[in-house]
């Protein structure tokens, strides 16, 4: 495990951008097919919103293998997907996905003693954001209370899955070592945060600003913000690959051409 400088998180933010203009079309893709199947997966009752915490170690271990091959300065292609989910450690990353689940539900079920279950009930769609009932709930609150309940899990999850598909390491064990290498690198990964903050946050809300203010149509805003924040969004997605080559090298893999 390398001792990580507080610059390295913002490093980590502009090797994510190098791996992106690799190929970001492939890249990009992989993420629109992900996030068209949960959204045909959140059409189902109750399931819509589980399935998706319990896929989601699942999809960052497939992004972070795809940034890996690309990294090698490889495609990513249809067969290499399915080899990754073949894979026996992915059934390891699937009980993680049982964790993940159950850490946020302990931190949401903990807010709730805040604002009697609202901000579960906005999360699921049984309210409207808009509502006044949200609004005098104290939402923003809830949110910040439930964030901080999830830090730690957020902390034992991060780099639990590549642990175990490439240093084949159990579900607690992996657990275990991700929380003390993120705590490990805390100034490097506080830097990340407050860079995807300003860039993803902060930035698009004053483009958005500028845009409305030149062009002054609502629709072409909306749309181009989407995009934006797609983009933005596989970015991010990028950069997870570069904190675990920083903290614990590049994975030792067998190259499959």
């Amino acid at each position: 495990m390398n001792k990580i400088p507080a610059l390295t998180g913002w490093i980590w933010m502009k090797e994510g951008f190098a791996l992106f203009r690799k190929h970001p079309a492939q890249f990009t893709m992989l993420f629109l097919g992900y996030l068209f199947l949960m959204l045909g997966i959140g059409i189902i009752p109750i399931l819509g919103q589980l399935v998706p915490m319990l896929l989601a170690p699942v999809f960052s271990m497939i992004f972070m293998q795809a940034c890996e091959r690309v990294d090698r300065d490889q495609d990513i292609n249809l067969p290499f997907l399915l080899s990754g989910l073949r894979s026996p450690a992915f059934r390891n990353v699937l009980k993680l996905g049982v964790l993940y689940l159950i850490a946020a539900a302990l931190a949401i079920g903990a807010s709730s003693l805040v604002d009697g279950g609202m901000f579960w009930k906005a999360m699921s769609g049984q309210v409207e954001l808009e509502t006044g009932a949200v609004q005098q709930s104290g939402m923003m609150t809830t949110l910040f209370i439930a964030a901080a309940l999830y830090l730690p899990a957020a902390m034992a999850f991060w780099f639990a899955a590549p642990l175990i598909v490439w240093q084949k390491m159990g579900v607690f064990k992996a657990i275990f070592y991700s929380f003390f290498a993120v705590l490990h690198s805390g100034r490097a990964f506080l830097v990340y945060a407050v860079a995807w903050i300003v860039l993803g946050i902060m930035l698009p809300s004053i483009v958005s600003v500028l845009i409305a203010v030149l062009i002054g149509r609502g629709a072409i805003v909306m749309m181009l913000m989407f995009i934006f924040s797609i983009l933005l969004t596989v970015v991010m997605y990028c950069s997870f690959y570069p904190t675990y080559v920083h903290v614990f090298g590049k994975p030792k893999i067998e190259v499959v051409q």
